[in-house]
């Protein structure tokens, strides 16, 4: 069973017939409003990074110093905002310290490079300290942009836990004030485990580990804006649930159950409510309640099903969804209150609707034409709300689904069968450096935190 289209499974036969033309028109050059729009269409800053270097004696430095190098690069290179420079062309000497920078050695060609980041990296008994600098070559009479100092535990998490506090200082500096999502966390459903449970992992694939130990079939995880707590739908004893899970406490709480069949769960921007789908009325409709579960109010009355609710994140006070009511499902949308219904899509299949962190568009997975025979595949779409123009981010690949933007708004992760079987895939926002994260099992559904 999928967490979003379950209930139109069966009316699948009796709509391949009719497909309406979209009206939109994409225009020429049509990425540019979503590089604008996700902060990518700024000019690439053209940022050097040498290795880290030793400072202590240690024999453990050579183990820390590659899980920190490794894990800065990646986490630099995957913002997205820079223009990294070869390591090709990186003058020849230590950079470990401020004394050690030649100017000229690095803005100059062939690096020509604008920014620097460097530093040191030692160990002692069981501790580590880490310095890193980031100057503006550019400018020799004031170059020093950041200077940062970390303490913490010589293994090799700690290493890439620096790294990331470290690569997410520069981003903020550069990227225009926007937070870094280095320290993010990604959850999602494996089955690598013999169930479907729920995993977590860091946003590049790293340090992936099983959450809930249910031996059931749980989907839809979706994580507390404040990282406090994940609710899910899981089968459980016999009907299907809303779950709550702390992670603080690390166990299952209290959770009122509904009745009737109850999906995918979502968090308002707040914290303070959720919204799902719920059957218990006879028709899969959309429900509000309180985030702990009281409250419980029904926002719509149709014929036909309506699943998968998500809140505008930025603003809280719109909803967009799943329905059946026309048939197919189609993507709507709504004020929280269920007035003011607006219907997105009206052609194909359009599931797995996700705001973007800015309110400004939606990211869905569609299958334009849809039917035996029909071109094109389920592929992941970003729309603007607004004009309703729309660009496809993903082509025929496989079968791409379940798509969810990071809290900076530049990357959008979800799940394809493009490499064989259901994995889990990142993508910047406007389509580019499309990366594989997960391979053991089946993995899907994945939900980025808040923060």
């Amino acid at each position: 069973m999928r967490g979003n289209v379950g209930p139109f499974i069966s009316r699948k036969k009796l709509h391949t017939a009719l497909i309406f033309a979209l009206c939109v028109v994409i225009p020429v050059g049509a990425q540019d409003w979503i590089r604008t729009g996700t902060g990518l269409g700024v000019e690439k800053i053209r940022l050097a990074v040498p290795d880290f270097n030793p400072s202590a004696q240690d024999p453990k430095n050579t183990e820390l110093l590659k899980a920190f190098n490794e894990t800065l690069w990646n986490d630099l290179e995957n913002a997205g905002i820079f223009d990294m420079v070869s390591k090709s062309f990186y003058p020849l000497g230590p950079v470990g310290t401020p004394a050690d920078v030649k100017f000229e050695g690095w803005s100059a060609p062939p690096p020509n490079a604008a920014m620097l980041a460097f530093g040191n990296l030692g160990a002692s008994g069981n501790g580590m300290t880490v310095q890193g600098w980031l100057y503006d070559v550019k400018n020799v009479t004031s170059p020093q942009v950041l200077g940062k100092q970390y303490q913490d535990a010589a293994t090799n998490d700690a290493a890439r836990l620096t790294a990331h506090k470290f690569a997410d200082e520069i981003i903020f500096r550069l990227g225009g004030g926007i937070q870094g999502i280095a320290e993010t966390k990604v959850y999602f459903v494996s089955s690598r485990s013999g169930h479907k449970e729920i995993w977590a992992m860091d946003y590049d694939g790293a340090n992936q580990h099983q959450i809930t130990h249910l031996a059931s079939i749980s989907l839809s995880p979706r994580v507390s804006p404040d990282g406090s707590r994940i609710a899910f739908s899981s089968l459980n004893k016999g009907a299907w649930e809303i779950l709550m899970y702390s992670l603080e406490l690390n166990r299952l709480v209290t959770f009122p159950r509904f009745g009737g069949t109850n999906l995918s769960p979502s968090w308002s921007p707040d914290g303070t409510k959720l919204a799902l789908s719920s059957s218990r009325s006879g028709d899969p409709e959309l429900y509000i309640a309180d985030s702990s579960g009281t409250n419980l109010k029904r926002i719509t009355s149709f014929k036909g099903p309506d699943v998968s609710p998500v809140f505008n994140r930025k603003t809280g006070t719109q909803i967009a969804w799943v329905s059946g009511r026309t048939g197919l499902p189609e993507i709507y949308t709504a004020e929280a209150d269920g007035t003011n219904v607006q219907q997105i899509t009206n052609q194909g299949y359009a599931v797995s609707p996700t705001w973007s962190p800015n309110g400004q568009f939606l990211v869905f997975s569609w299958m334009r034409h849809y039917g035996p025979g029909a071109p094109g595949a389920q592929d992941i779409y970003i729309m603007d709300i607004a004009s309703k123009q729309w660009v496809q981010l993903t082509h025929d690949g496989g079968r791409n689904d379940f798509p969810c933007w990071s809290p900076d708004g530049r990357h959008i992760i979800f799940q394809s069968s493009r490499s064989g079987s259901e994995q889990i895939w990142t993508m910047l926002a406007d389509g580019t450096g499309q990366k594989q994260l997960t391979s053991a099992g089946k993995n899907t559904q994945p939900n980025w935190s808040w923060k």
